[in-house]
This record gives C-alpha cells, structure tokens and sequence, in this order.
C-alpha cells in the first residue's frame, strides 16, 4: 500500500472564456516560505486518514518537514508501530495563510507520493452542495471519470478528470524529475495544466516562474470545469492552497481501491504495522506561485 496524497485547492473566480487572460505574480512560495506563511494544521483528518496530524515545532524536530532553498519536504513517521487503538501515523497538512478567489497558481513539483502508486492523476472538485461537471467536454486532454461533484455522494470521490499521461503523478512522474501543475480559476471556468519537467513544450513563463503569466498561450488544458452545470461563482469561496499526506482515508483506503491495487491485509491494519513502507512517502515541492 502505499500513501494517498492530496493536492487541493478549495477554489472560485472571473475572467471570460476558454480564452485565457493575462495574470501578475502576487506571491510566490520557495523553500522556507512555507514555514513562515503557511499554517501546520494539527487537526483531525477531513478524509478519516489513518494520519495524525502534528504542529510546526513537532514537524520540524522529528523531521517530518524540511524547508531550505528551493526545496519543502513533507513526510510522514516511518519508524513507529502503530496500535489499533492509538492514534495514526504522524504526518503533515499545511494551508497557505492567503486566500484567493480569481487568480492563476503554478505548483513546481520535484516529487508527488500516489495512491497505491497508481497512475495517472485525477484532477477533481468536491462541493458540499448539488454540483456536476458536464459527461463530456472537448476543451480538454483529459478523460471524466466521474460528474457529480457533490462531497455528500459516492463516497466524495468529487467530478474527476484523468490526466491522459501516466506521468502526471507517482513512480513514472517522480522518475522524470518532477514537472509542473498550473490551474486558473474563475466565474466561468475552473481550468488545470500538467507539464512533466522534461516536456519540450512547458510554456516559458510557466518553467521560468516569470513575474506575469498568458493562460492563452497554455494550449488545451488537461482539465476544464465549466460553469454549466456547477455556478463556480457561487458554489466556491474563496480558497487556500493546502498539501497533505493522508494514509488510506475515505477514498484511497476503501476496500475495493486498496484490495483492486494488489496491497495486502486492511489498509488500516498495514500502516499501522509496517512504518519502513513509508519511507518515501514524502512530497519534495520546489515552489508556488500565485498570479493574480
């Protein structure tokens, strides 16, 4: 089994069509930044993750967090034996301190940690209210996996686009040295791009972290989620970025995705048993920029 990990953006915006707009960097976040503008959330697990998530000072003493030039680690405990009835693996959740509503954010990934090390990557929204995605859509790469966003149904596996690239997240995306996910957000639309990092064709001021940004030089994003049958202007506040690492949880832990990947025993039972499993299960982030 192995770790499932979240990259989420609670998201809203403005901006016209799939025409794309011109944005400027507002705030960018590299290596120590995290430690300084972001909150570590000791909170229970939103997903039910057999994790237990520790504070700032916790994270740092017991090496669960790294931050120095351009490099975030965040990883979870992989020496201790869990008790049935004690509480999970020690791990790490932060939320940036900034919310934002329409704007362009790029994350520039050394190294994400997949489900089960099952690839591609879904790209999904989660809404605590009556929300679906159109059952196909032209403007993007991706395939729909599943249309009905609504966190209170199917086990809140959200409205789901799969990335067309088994690089796009895990082994294959970590053994090509990383890449970079850019999502724009708006009234209209909610759009994601993925660029591996040995992609020729990374647009430059994505690759660059130039101070500006033109979304209409992207190409077709890999995932588009219009407003025709979700009112992104309202379902959606304004949103924090958030990085988490979970361990098994509402999604990855139930028994047909973990049993269907080929892991052992329960879910739970493994992590409780097995902490060396987890030894590189971490995320290397190298930055994030918000252009707005």
């Amino acid at each position: 089994m192995r770790s499932a990990t979240s990259l989420l953006t609670l998201l809203s915006l403005t901006v016209g069509v799939l025409g794309g707009a011109v944005y400027d960097l507002d705030t960018s976040y590299v290596g120590t930044d995290f430690l300084d503008t972001w909150s570590f959330e000791a909170i229970t697990d939103p997903t039910g993750g057999r994790v237990n998530y520790v504070d700032q000072a916790t994270a740092l003493a017991d090496n669960l967090t790294y931050a120095s030039g351009d490099t975030l680690i965040m990883r979870c405990d992989d020496t201790t034996v869990l008790t049935a009835d004690g509480p999970g693996r020690n791990s790490v959740r932060i939320k940036s301190n900034a919310q934002y509503t329409t704007h362009v954010v790029v994350w520039f990934f050394y190294r994400i940690e997949g489900v089960n090390d099952v690839s591609p990557n879904t790209i999904s929204l989660h809404v605590g209210s009556t929300c679906s995605i159109p059952s196909s859509n032209s403007d993007q790469t991706g395939t729909i996996s599943a249309t009905n966003c609504d966190v209170n149904t199917d086990g809140n596996s959200g409205c789901g686009v799969q990335n067309p690239t088994s690089n796009s997240y895990g082994p294959d995306f970590n053994s090509a040295g990383g890449g970079w996910y850019a999502m724009e957000r708006t009234t209209s639309y909610i759009n994601v791009w993925f660029w591996t990092r040995d992609d020729s064709s990374v647009p430059s001021d994505v690759s660059s972290a130039a101070s500006s940004v033109d979304t209409s030089n992207w190409g077709t994003p890999v995932a588009n989620f219009p407003n025709t049958d979700c009112d992104i202007g309202s379902v959606f506040g304004a949103n924090n970025i958030i990085f988490d690492l979970t361990l098994c949880g509402d999604w990855a832990g139930v028994s047909s995705i973990y049993s269907d990947a080929g892991c052992p025993d329960t879910c739970v039972d493994y992590v409780n048993e097995n902490p060396s499993a987890f030894s590189e299960a971490y995320w290397d982030v190298a930055g994030v920029y918000v252009y707005t």
